[in-house]
């Protein structure tokens, strides 16, 4: 499970005396907000709200540890956290000085034809579309379906075919990430994108990922301001964009 490896790789980064100054389950991102000598960080993690049952957490002292602890937790708002909280983690070490602020559109070129997009990002598949890729469209959560959507489950059956895939970094929260590595074995190229994908590439090396295209909050308590208000766009107003490279 690619989320227990992750995990490993992150706690041996949390020797530094973090603190964790805020967290919250919530909608539309989770987020953890930790402090260090060079600053603050925050990181962020889709909220699945369609995957929640009824889980109690088994966390009964909150820390920055115990959350990435559950990163291969079955617990949906455990797992969350700790995606939250790995993101902290990563963003505080993030080194963005090389790293363009380009649309994940432009990694593609004529030689790529069919495109898998896992989870439905309509500016990003009208954006593929207009540039005369064949695009496959997959969505978990019906309530994001459309006629030209695919259900999640054909995914293991069709993305042998691609030569590209964009994921949301949801991806790596549901579970799901591993199966489309295996199955996407075609695809050149492999981008995790949102914000939910602000890992630290290495933690992806040796995987077929290969790319991040995600935000790194610039303003980190404006952001929090926002998110705490149910703000995607005002958390996205304080944030920069970009792509980064995984790497072999």
């Amino acid at each position: 499970m690619l989320l227990r490896e992750i995990k490993r790789k992150a706690l041996t980064l949390t020797r530094e005396d973090f603190r964790l100054i805020d967290f919250s389950f919530a909608l539309p991102y989770t987020y953890v907000l930790i402090e260090g000598e060079r600053g603050k960080s925050i990181g962020v993690a889709m909220t699945l709200p369609e995957e929640v049952g009824r889980y109690r957490t088994s966390i009964e002292e909150p820390s920055l540890e115990a959350f990435i602890e559950k990163a291969d937790s079955l617990n949906i708002i455990e797992r969350t956290l700790a995606l939250a909280a790995i993101n902290a983690v990563s963003q505080y070490y993030l080194d963005l000085s090389e790293a363009p602020n380009v649309d994940v559109v432009e990694l593609l070129d004529e030689s790529f034809e069919k495109v898998a997009v896992i989870g439905n990002m309509p500016p990003v598949v009208r954006a593929l579309q207009g540039k005369g890729f064949d695009v496959l469209v997959f969505e978990r959560n019906p309530k994001l379906w459309d006629r030209n959507t695919f259900s999640d489950a054909l995914e293991y059956w069709l993305l042998p075919e691609v030569d590209a895939v964009i994921a949301s970094g949801s991806a790596i929260l549901n579970g799901t990430l591993d199966m489309m590595l295996d199955r996407a074995k075609k695809a050149e190229l492999f981008v995790l994108t949102g914000p939910t994908a602000q890992l630290l590439p290495e933690f992806l090396k040796g995987t077929r990922v290969t790319h991040l295209a995600a935000m790194k909050v610039i303003d980190v308590d404006g952001a929090l301001t926002k998110l705490k208000l149910g703000s995607f766009r005002g958390f996205e107003a304080g944030s920069r964009k970009y792509i980064i490279e995984v790497g072999g």
